[in-house]
């Protein structure tokens, strides 16, 4: 008993050794505290959302490689479904990432809860089968306004544009109706490309 409590003493300081700063100039620790940033900065996936709005089901993706898959083979491999929780009572279903199929949250339901901001670039898409249409976005804003209301009230079209001759509707808004969204327009063809 001794021998294991002498074992956690050491292995505790230790321990509070490795972690605490032992002198050294403060441009040695700098690295370390730019490689937090940058891991922090890498880990943040608020940039790009996607609906699709499919059988009757609300299915959200934070990965493009995901959404489109989604939408080739109409499934999702890993997903979170919330029964009831969309959009007027729809069913909502996040598709997740391998890596992520574990974790107890994602990007894109924290960004719909608010717990994580969009980016100042965030660019969204929202699907509806029903209609054939793709409904694109170049902020937050529009996008969960449109989420909210299914109300596009400014918008510039291109009928049979986007892929298996869907209509894609450029979301706009009061301040930026008077001209072509031409940064949304190729990110939307980029997105898309085959």
């Amino acid at each position: 008993m001794k021998k294991l409590i002498i074992a956690l003493s050491v292995a505790s300081l230790a321990s509070g050794c490795a972690t605490s700063p032992v002198g050294g100039s403060k441009a040695a620790q700098e690295p370390v505290a730019k490689t937090a940033k940058v891991a922090d900065a890498v880990a943040l996936n608020n940039d790009d959302l996607y609906v699709a709005y499919v059988d009757g089901r609300e299915n959200i993706f934070y990965d493009l490689h995901e959404y489109k898959s989604f939408l080739e083979v109409g499934e999702s491999t890993f997903r979170k479904t919330y029964i009831g929780a969309g959009t007027n009572g729809m069913t909502r279903s996040y598709a997740l990432t391998k890596a992520d199929k574990k974790k107890p949250t994602n990007p894109a339901e924290q960004m719909l809860k608010g717990e994580m901001a969009p980016a100042a670039d965030f660019y969204g898409e929202v699907y509806n089968e029903e209609k054939n249409r793709f409904y694109v976005f170049g902020n937050w804003k529009d996008f969960t306004d449109y989420l909210a209301t299914g109300v596009d009230t400014y918008h510039y079209s291109e009928i049979g544009a986007g892929p298996k001759g869907a209509t894609v509707v450029y979301v706009l808004n009061k301040s930026n109706n008077k001209k072509k969204p031409e940064a949304t327009v190729q990110r939307f063809k980029a997105n898309h490309a085959n």
